[in-house]
């Protein structure tokens, strides 16, 4: 899939990791995806680097600012 990267990442509720798919044709975003061990939603936030098409994501709890 083209714009599509994987990426572990650790829940920020039960700590598991999880695998997720990363869409970066989308560009920097934030959205919310559910754990796939605890099912709480938590907060992506991806920041995309349109030079390299290299990408960072952060996992953080809803209430978390």
């Amino acid at each position: 899939m083209p714009g599509y990267e994987f990426t572990d990442i650790a829940c920020p509720y039960c700590g598991e990791t999880i695998e997720v798919a990363v869409d970066t044709s989308g560009g920097s975003q934030t959205y919310i995806e559910d754990c796939q061990v605890c099912c709480r939603p938590i907060v992506m936030r991806l920041i995309v680097d349109e030079g390299d098409d290299s990408f960072d994501l952060t996992a953080s709890a809803e209430n978390d600012g």
